[in-house]
């Protein structure tokens, strides 16, 4: 086995033997302690993935479009002929390091703060849990595989609503679980439809189409599409995001916002687009007008929102919109900018996560109109909210700017009235996020200090400093330095362009 082979593995054996520590270690504070060590040797093991096998700079058209760094192939059900194959490369090792460190980050939260409604151990074991199905499905290149742990989610997160939520958690639970359950459902005919016709699971052989017939992948694409378009979400399959996200408790706000809606956009790149590309460009179109629906759509109800965390998670599905038309263009900038702004996104959101849980931890409301006045007692917390909130808009030089500014580009490159109009449209969602994240810090920051906030002392914890600050210089380093994200996913992003043309 080499290096490379034993990181795949360690990434997905460490937070997994590290859920059952936690659960075995009888005293709740060393139980999430336990937590924190797993989740920190994590990240430690998922970092040094990016020195691989980089031959993929060399990439012709001979050559498979999907070239892992390092990967990990070994039989798993010989007599069905799946395999237990992992890998990662430049599309996926982003996304991998970004749920390690979100994971690490959360766990390390629940050191100052459990929230309400069980023990830190359980909390913690679940965080574990749900961070091995995020992985995995990262890392997967058999479909089979990719659909399992795409389902070891489900439970565990279900279980963080329900056990640590708000008030109406069970019912946002459900919601959650039902939503999900539809979207696994489509996407197991989907598996089935193209493992059953191509004779084979492994994505990498898959790429590109596999001698797949034209009728095969269109129904193909259509399952897949619908399968991860619950999970993005993309409008108007996201009425259970905003439930969810109001009701989780924060870490699990943070975790379902930062890297959980990724697995949708990550399998329509890495599944639906590469494994059925002629399903994806006859879907294009469509899948365009949806995406700025989503933009359009989760920016007006934001403009209307009063409670902060459900503007927050609205908010989502705006910026998700940006990220699927990117992929709808089926051109080298729109799939940079869906990558990239599928990082900024589970950084930026993940960070403003944490901020509305520790404004509501404080006050006891997330009711805009009792939470005026912010930077007169706690100017610390009102100056990092506001940082977060322009980076969210997309203000130049933070994180999420490139993102919303390439799918746009993208657009306007591929031509022709249909596309131009959505890009333009696309800009007025640009231009509609602002306005209501420039309304949310003129609720929430300025005026008057509200009765809820005036009783606030300026202090921030070690613990919440300790988690917000990577993400802070996360959202300035991407912002400034985008080469970060798009340097490595350039060539492999060439490579999955090349078989859709």
């Amino acid at each position: 086995m080499t290096v490379g082979q034993f990181l795949l593995v360690a990434v997905l054996a460490l937070p997994a033997l590290g859920a059952v520590a936690v659960v075995a270690t009888r005293a709740d504070r060393a139980a999430r302690l336990v937590g924190v060590v797993a989740a920190g040797l994590t990240l430690l093991a998922a970092l040094p993935l990016a020195a691989g096998d980089r031959s993929w700079f060399a990439w012709s058209a001979t050559a498979p479009a999907v070239r892992p760094w390092h990967q990990l192939d070994l039989p798993w059900v010989p007599g069905l002929d799946l395999r237990f194959h992992l890998g990662v490369d430049g599309i996926s090792y982003p996304l991998v390091v970004l749920t390690a460190l979100l994971t690490l980050l959360c766990c390390g939260y629940t050191l100052a703060r459990v929230p309400a409604g069980g023990s830190g151990r359980a909390l913690v074991a679940l965080l574990l849990v749900v961070e091995v199905g995020i992985l995995g499905t990262f890392l997967a290149l058999d479909l089979v595989l990719f659909f399992l742990f795409f389902e070891v989610v489900l439970l565990p997160m279900y279980a963080i609503i329900a056990g640590w939520g708000g008030a109406d958690r069970r019912r946002a639970a459900r919601k959650f679980a039902l939503y999900t359950l539809f979207g696994s459902v489509l996407l197991l005919v989907g598996v089935y439809v193209v493992v059953s016709a191509a004779g084979t699971a492994d994505v990498v052989a898959l790429t590109g189409g596999a001698g797949l017939s034209r009728g095969t992948q269109l129904a193909a694409f259509t399952l897949l599409a619908l399968a991860f378009a619950v999970k993005s979400p993309l409008w108007p399959l996201h009425s259970w995001l905003p439930d969810a996200h109001t009701q989780a408790p924060t870490v699990g706000s943070v975790v379902l916002a930062g890297v959980l809606l990724k697995m949708g956009t990550y399998g329509l790149i890495r599944v639906a687009v590469g494994v059925a590309p002629e399903g994806a460009r006859w879907a294009a179109p469509a899948l365009g007008v949806l995406a700025v629906a989503a933009i359009l759509v989760g920016s007006l109800v934001c403009l209307a929102q009063t409670e902060l965390k459900r503007l927050i998670a609205y908010s989502s599905v705006g910026h998700m919109g940006f990220v699927l038309l990117g992929v709808a263009t089926l051109t080298t900038t729109g799939l940079q900018a869906a990558l990239i702004g599928n990082v900024a996104h589970g950084v930026i959101t993940g960070l403003l996560f944490f901020l509305a849980g520790a404004v509501k931890d404080r006050t006891h409301t997330g009711a805009l109109a009792d939470l005026s006045g912010l930077r007169e007692t706690a100017p610390r917390l009102a100056g990092l909210l506001g940082f977060a909130a322009v980076a969210s808009l997309g203000l130049p030089g933070l994180a999420g700017f490139w993102g919303e500014a390439f799918a746009v580009v993208a657009a306007v490159e591929v031509g022709g009235g249909l596309w131009t109009t959505l890009g333009v449209l696309a800009a007025v969602g640009g231009a509609l996020t602002a306005a209501y994240f420039l309304r949310l810090l003129r609720r929430v920051t300025h005026g008057r200090p509200s009765p809820a906030v005036g009783r606030l002392t300026p202090a921030l914890a070690g613990a919440e400093l300790t988690a917000w600050t990577p993400l802070v210089l996360l959202a300035l380093a991407i912002g400034l330095a985008p080469v970060l994200v798009l340097g490595m996913a350039e060539a492999p992003v060439d490579a999955l362009v090349g078989v859709l043309r």
